[in-house]
């Protein structure tokens, strides 16, 4: 892992998002927490700032929108000029600022709480400001959302933490539920989709972290013999129509596909799927300040085979041996290469980042009620679609 870019314009951030691979990257600091500033960190420069009338709690951003939610309220910018387009007040309550925004930007779907009492899904298209259907998706509140790349799957978790479902967008039907576990409540702290959206992850403040695969079982073909397997599938289908409705569901629910055993217990953590050197990889980073690196079979899941550990922070300093052992079998894992690495073609010079902000835009911030567009340019917009500097978005992965 390299390191591209380390701040100092903002040493106390709490909250940090960047445009998938751009120089542009969102930033709340604790000592302004009602403050949004917009960074091109290759530059050094920052484009914007935007105050809001409470603490912002989550910002979420594609190459069309730009999206700020705050305890009751969401805002919802143009990323190409960061006009305010909308504002959705009086939402429910949403004191961890839980909502989604769908990377694809064709599409733009923005999912939050409709409720804080039961676990309603309200979806929201950004691009046309319309709402576009509530999905009654738990009987608790909901804990954790999240689009698959595509912006047609949303998979959502409650509070309880027990069950996962998976809904198809913008119709909001459910094509999957999987049972994460019974024994106990948990607190799901991450879901996501890998790039094809054959798999979905999700880790909890438990030591698993929990991989489904999202398939349908179709039944035996005519003229096969069926296995023990499927007859005993058979009889528990046929059972399940005796039984309580709740019982019933239970046993329609699918397991994980694959699991992680992590060496940490009650750490926050977020977990993903990605291709990484053609290999299918679950990574986890957790709030000890390393991510982890697991290879995923497949075919057979089963549990996951621990790759490698890489630290975030230079402040958790680990022994020199140890450090030194770990650079070394990087450096025999990466084939050889004349080209230079990601972080060598996106390094900053040494000079301090400027903090001029451009002409024509505001910090007077968004009070609440309003909706009409903050931002009049007097040199014209800021250009943030320029395709050299963001790169659409390729579903291959190198």
């Amino acid at each position: 892992m390299d390191c591209i870019h380390e701040g100092v314009e903002c040493p106390d951030v709490c909250i940090v998002e960047r445009l998938f691979s751009s120089s542009l990257v969102v930033v709340v600091s604790l000592s302004m927490p009602r403050r949004m500033n917009v960074y091109h960190f290759k530059r050094g420069t920052e484009i914007c700032n935007y105050s809001y009338s409470n603490n912002i709690l989550s910002v979420r951003l594609n190459r069309q929108r730009l999206v700020v939610c705050l305890e009751e309220s969401v805002y919802i910018h143009n990323i190409k000029d960061m006009k305010l387009l909308k504002t959705l007040l009086n939402i429910p309550h949403n004191p961890s600022g839980l909502c989604a925004l769908s990377v694809n930007h064709g599409n733009s779907y923005l999912a939050y709480p409709g409720s804080q009492t039961i676990g309603e899904i309200m979806v929201y298209d950004a691009n046309n400001l319309r709402t576009v259907t509530m999905i009654p998706a738990h009987d608790s509140p909901l804990a954790a959302l999240t689009f698959n790349v595509s912006g047609t799957k949303l998979a959502s978790a409650s509070e309880r933490g027990t069950v996962i479902r998976v809904f198809t967008i913008p119709e909001g039907q459910r094509l999957f539920e999987f049972r994460r576990g019974m024994k106990r409540y948990v607190s799901i702290s991450s879901l996501s989709f890998s790039l094809d959206a054959q798999f979905l992850c999700a880790s909890s403040n438990t030591e698993t972290v929990h991989i489904f695969k999202l398939e349908h079982h179709n039944p035996s073909r005519a003229g096969e013999s069926p296995t023990w397997g499927a007859y005993m599938g058979k009889m528990f289908t046929a059972a399940s129509t005796y039984l309580p409705s709740q019982v019933s569901d239970m046993m329609h629910q699918d397991r994980a596909f694959a699991t992680v055993r992590l060496n940490m217990f009650g750490l926050k953590n977020i977990c993903a799927l990605a291709t990484i050197q053609k290999l299918p990889r679950l990574l986890v980073a957790s709030s000890d300040g390393h991510i982890y690196i697991y290879n995923i079979d497949p075919q057979e899941g089963g549990e996951c085979v621990f790759v490698r550990k890489h630290r975030l922070f230079e402040g958790d300093e680990e022994p020199q041996e140890e450090q030194e052992e770990e650079e070394l079998e990087d450096r025999r894992s990466l084939p050889p290469s004349n080209s230079p690495s990601y972080a060598a073609t996106v390094v900053l010079p040494s000079t301090p980042p400027s903090s001029t902000t451009l002409t024509g835009y505001s910090d007077r911030g968004a009070e609440k009620g309003d909706v009409i567009p903050e931002h009049e340019f007097t040199k014209g917009p800021v250009c943030l679609d320029d395709e050299n500097e963001f790169p659409p978005v390729s579903n291959q992965s190198n």
